[in-house]
């Protein structure tokens, strides 16, 4: 969820004045943390990033809102169980195998079909739409069945989504860039059109985002 995070960083920045212009990146290299015999991760994750340029504009585009939460409690469930200064780097935690990533698969299964799908029909509700407004969704590319929950929730036609996570697996925070550069290079966005983010991450985080496309 952290590239849905940055967005509304940026846009707000946009939007206090100060800044004209904001580059937000999304990306993270997860097979330098990733056990190749733990088959809950290794085969589920990739390396990957991308990036937006948020600029200020005059017209009705841009972000129009957008949903954030958070629930630590979910912090054990999701995490790289050593490293910086709580566990730091000794022979007992490289041995442990503590500086990969852990996940349990069937606990963050569960959270985020729920939680993914709320928030996605919750921003549509906040500003009025229904699925139906909606020309292209974009999730985090996590599982599908969690992103097949979500729009389910929302409404949502197989149309209307952008799924690619059977190319690139989960690049966690470049998950939503890499399918947003993919919409624009065929050609699955015009000028106008409603686009709906959700994302789901450690913590626990999730959130999502709507905004009006529109070429500058």
């Amino acid at each position: 969820s952290g590239f849905v995070y940055a967005m509304e960083t940026g846009a707000k920045m946009i939007e206090s004045g100060r800044y004209n212009n904001v580059m937000v990146m999304g990306a993270d290299t997860m097979s330098s943390i990733i056990d190749y015999s733990d088959r809950n991760t290794c085969v589920i994750f990739g390396d990957g990033g991308g990036g937006v340029l948020l600029e200020p504009t005059d017209t009705d585009a841009g972000v129009l809102d957008s949903v954030l939460h958070t629930d630590g409690s979910g912090s054990q469930y999701l995490k790289v169980p050593a490293g910086g200064s709580v566990h730091p780097a000794s022979k007992d935690t490289i041995e442990k195998k503590m500086h990969y990533v852990y996940q349990d698969g069937k606990t963050v299964f569960k959270f985020a079909v729920k939680k993914m799908a709320e928030v996605s029909k919750q921003i549509l509700d906040n500003n009025g739409f229904t699925g139906s407004d909606v020309k292209l969704f974009i999730p985090h590319q996590a599982n599908r069945r969690i992103i097949d929950a979500a729009a389910k929730r929302c409404g949502l036609s197989a149309d209307q989504i952008l799924v690619n996570i059977n190319k690139y697996g989960n690049t966690t925070a470049g998950t939503i860039p890499i399918a947003l550069d993919e919409a624009v290079e065929t050609d699955r966005l015009n000028n106008g059109d409603l686009l709906l983010l959700a994302a789901f991450g450690g913590g626990f985080t999730w959130g999502s985002m709507l905004i009006r496309w529109g070429d500058t």
